[in-house]
């Protein structure tokens, strides 16, 4: 498998969440991860930006943000030039999946837990 560096938006250090698990489960399958969320804190060792931090050679950018939250994020998501975006469920978008499908990033709405247990992320 190919290891893919994986921005996280919405992370969060709550065990009951499932971004928590989410970073947990990317690094364990050996993906570089880059969690970014509204609280600081950690999760599985690595510190939460609360900011929007610059990043290259982002593969994935995977969502945890419900579509009401998005639009101030627009920007910075399309900004990453990711390969692609995975709409978690509760955060389908289909203004956020056009913009990026314009810009020539492959969007699928899947869930990241599942795609990494079923071994297709």
């Amino acid at each position: 498998m190919t290891q893919k560096k994986t921005l996280v938006l919405g992370a969060s250090d709550n065990p009951a969440r499932y971004s928590f698990r989410a970073v947990h489960q990317l690094k364990q399958h050996g993906h570089e991860v880059v969690p970014v969320g509204i609280r600081k804190g950690q999760v599985a060792g690595l510190d939460i930006h609360t900011d929007r931090p610059a990043e290259s050679g982002i593969d994935t950018v995977t969502l945890y943000v419900g579509p009401q939250n998005q639009p101030a994020w627009y920007d910075y998501i399309l900004d990453l030039n990711p390969k692609r975006i995975i709409f978690n469920p509760g955060t389908e978008n289909a203004e956020l999946e056009k913009l990026a499908q314009q810009r020539g990033i492959r969007t699928e709405e899947a869930c990241t837990l599942v795609m990494l247990s079923i071994g297709n992320y």
